[in-house]
């Protein structure tokens, strides 16, 4: 069974008990419209044209319920509208607009960040409200086409090979051989990295298996190639069994500690990745591991295939190009018929050459039966 280590299905579940058939602290309008979707979202019905097929995971059922719930908190209090299908295209423009402008906070007083989720958040809403009418033969105007749905790209830390390599000398020794997993393998932590089983090791700890059952997009099969003796090491240490698994941790306590750690090797500074080091977290090897195995990888693909990407933007979302060198040489700009043409005379050379040896051996085979014939002469002769 795959571990949740943020207990999602736990936390719907218990939020569908408690309901009353009503969601506290909103209209009434409101409380039976959300419901009606996150239940229609549960089971894959209405989904919007162009989007995936199936039931949501809890993970984005818990998403969707929490953060279209707050909306209507803030919007009866900012309109006065009871009813979240009511809003015009330029009340929820101005809406987005001040939460931008940190004018409208979060639930816990703070400014929203990746604004642009919370948008694609109601964005999914609204074609969801447009199918249910459509079916009905209501058509509902589509308010959110010209919606941003951009955000700033999310402060990590970033650690070179030298500074990882620090790093990891100042951790502890379960932590250590952690990180030296999570920036080899670029594993998506907690979600993947919690559900790996000593069973998914193979080849003497130089392959790892990804199943598909725990993970978010595809299952892959990659080669660890610079934590593979700390892992061979580390399961016998821990007497650990093939059922077993191979990192049995609380991700909040691990962060914490990582936190820590980060603050202790580098201090308060900020990192190219434009987070501060005491801000480091699990999640920032993924984007380290990136880093470091993109000037490697020879192709998109491969990389793609490691990392568990269907899209290759990705690749520069994680990496931002730092690390990158430039490779280029002098070879790189012959143009393909001034390399065919040094190719053929390469060839032609080769070929000289190899018809130079063996005439060179033919000589010296020759030259040694005639030596051979002049020694036996000159014996002759002494006699």
């Amino acid at each position: 069974m795959k571990i949740d280590p943020y207990k999602h299905e736990e936390r719907y579940h218990n939020w569908k008990a408690k309901l009353n058939n009503s969601i506290p602290n909103i209209s009434k309008t409101n409380s039976k419209i959300i419901l009606n979707y996150v239940f229609d979202m549960e089971q894959g019905i209405n989904i919007a044209t162009g989007s995936k097929r199936g039931g949501r995971s809890y993970a984005r059922l818990n998403n969707i319920r929490q953060r279209l719930t707050s909306f209507c908190i803030k919007i009866e209090n900012l309109y006065k509208i009871n009813d979240l299908t009511k809003i015009t295209e330029e009340q929820l423009f101005n809406f987005f607009s001040k939460i931008r402008k940190g004018e409208i906070l979060t639930d816990r007083g703070k400014i929203y960040r990746s604004v642009g989720d919370y948008v694609k958040v109601f964005n999914a809403f609204w074609h969801w409200h447009q199918k249910v009418n459509r079916k009905k033969g209501i058509e509902i105007k589509d308010i959110t086409l010209d919606l941003d749905t951009s955000s700033a790209k999310p402060k990590w830390v970033y650690l070179d090979e030298e500074q990882f390599k620090k790093l990891a000398s100042y951790a502890k020794y379960e932590v250590k051989v952690l990180i030296w997993f999570l920036f080899d393998t670029g594993i998506r932590s907690p979600s993947e990295l919690i559900n790996v089983k000593v069973s998914d090791l193979s080849k003497n700890c130089k392959e790892l298996n990804i199943r598909e059952e725990i993970s978010k997009t595809v299952g892959r099969k990659i080669k660890l190639i610079l934590c593979s003796d700390l892992l061979k090491e580390y399961i016998k240490n821990k007497e650990l069994t093939s059922n077993d698994q191979l990192f049995p941790i609380s991700p909040g306590s691990t962060n914490r500690y990582l936190k820590n750690l980060g603050k202790k090797v580098f201090g308060d500074g900020e990192s190219l990745g434009r987070e501060v080091y005491s801000n480091l977290t699990m999640y920032d090897f993924r984007h380290c591991s990136c880093c470091y195995w993109l000037p490697i990888y020879t192709t998109e693909a491969g990389i793609m295939y490691r990392f568990g990407w269907k899209k290759s933007d990705k690749i520069h979302y994680y990496s931002e190009l730092l690390g990158m060198k430039d490779t280029i040489c002098e070879a790189d700009l012959l143009d393909d018929v001034t390399k065919t043409e040094l190719e053929k005379r390469l060839t032609k050379t080769e070929r000289q050459n190899i018809l130079l040896k063996e005439k060179m051996s033919n000589i010296e085979g020759q030259m040694k039966k005639i030596l051979e014939l002049v020694d036996g002469m000159v014996e002759k002769v002494s006699e």
